[in-house]
This record gives C-alpha cells, sequence and structure tokens, in this order.
C-alpha cells in the first residue's frame, strides 16, 4: 500500500493527514470546517483514496489557515505516498458535470508545482465559508505535492456547485494519474528517468 502520514504543527494549526492511494474512497475528515470537509471528502471518494484528515486552528479568526495548511499537509502527504512514481499514470484529466456547472480538470504528477486557475465563483461565501478559499487549498496542494494543476470553470452559476465539480474533478484527475500503468509497471514515467 502506498501510503503515507504528515503531521504539521504550526502557531496558528495543527493538521494530520493520513493518505492510502490504493484504497476505496473511504473518508473521516474532521477540520472544523463544515464545507471543507465535504469537499475533501468529495476529494477521497472520487480519488479512490482513503483520506483522513484531523485539523485544529485558529478558526476564531477565520477558516484561512486551516484550509491553507490542510493543502501543505495534504500535499506533503501525496508526495511521500507517491515515492519515485515508478509505474504510475502521471497525467490525468476530467470534464465534470455538476447542475448547471462544467468544471475541466487536467493534472501532471511532475514535481513542478503549477496552478493554472480560471474558476470565477459568483459569491464570495457558500455559507459560512469564503469561497477565494478554494483556490488558497489548491495553490498550497500542488505548491507542495509538485503537482502542474489546470482548472477551468466552462459553465456555472450556483458557487456551491462550481465548487464541488472542481473538487470532483481533481479527484477524478489525481485518480486516474495515481494509478499503476499496467504496461509500465516497473518504470518511472519520463524519459529523464526520474520525477
Amino acid at each position: 500500500m502506498r501510503t503515507a502520514t504528515i503531521t504539521r504543527k504550526t502557531a496558528e494549526t495543527e493538521i494530520t493527514v493520513t493518505v492510502a492511494l490504493d484504497g476505496s474512497g473511504r473518508y473521516d475528515n474532521q477540520t472544523g470546517v463544515g464545507f471543507f470537509d465535504h469537499m475533501l471528502d468529495q476529494l477521497a471518494r472520487h480519488a479512490l483514496i482513503d483520506l483522513t484528515v484531523r485539523a485544529s486552528g485558529d478558526l476564531h479568526i477565520d477558516d484561512h489557515h486551516t484550509v491553507e495548511d490542510v493543502g501543505i499537509t495534504l500535499g506533503q502527504a501525496l508526495s511521500r505516498a507517491l515515492g519515485d512514481k515508478r509505474g504510475i499514470r502521471r497525467y490525468g484529466d476530467c470534464l465534470l458535470p455538476m447542475d448547471d456547472a462544467l468544471v475541466r480538470a487536467a493534472l501532471d504528477l511532475s514535481g513542478r508545482p503549477w496552478l493554472a486557475w480560471n474558476l470565477p465563483l459568483p459569491t464570495a461565501k457558500i455559507g459560512s465559508f469564503d469561497t477565494e478559499l478554494v483556490r488558497e487549498f489548491f495553490q498550497a496542494l500542488v505548491t507542495h505535492g509538485g503537482i502542474t494543476l489546470h482548472v477551468e470553470a466552462l459553465a456555472g452559476i450556483n458557487s456551491h456547485h462550481i465548487a464541488e465539480a472542481a473538487f470532483k474533478a481533481v479527484a477524478r484527475a489525481l485518480r486516474v494519474a495515481i494509478e499503476t500503468d499496467p504496461r509500465k509497471a516497473d518504470a518511472i514515467p519520463s524519459t529523464k528517468g526520474s520525477l
């Protein structure tokens, strides 16, 4: 099993993330931020990774540090669980509809972090959740996971649907990218010989 547990402790947050890449989509996420927990559940379920997140943070200020630091820690856990990335497909993409929303995600587990983001969210809040934190989470994830990620909303009028479609699209793309390629299960998926 490709697994990892990472703990990150700062003056603002304490986060522990456990991932199992060859899981079944089981999740147990408790960050104190309800909408974010729901999005992390979607990420696990649709990537078919097992994910446990425990986070305590300075929510009396706002959700920013907690959401960003979970992204950092999850990115580190994914990177560790992938190891040298031998045998993975490396690339994944998904075009995901959710009611009014249509979101495209494409990613490369290249080791080179990059986020291309075109996901306008019509409202500043989803419930009490700041919609700008969706991008903050993915920026932290790709930076610390060494992932190139492009996310684009092609349609959408409801912020909840657009954000959830983004998490699901990234999850489905990640599922493909981390899977073992049966034709090259013993090879690093790069002409350089390393990722």
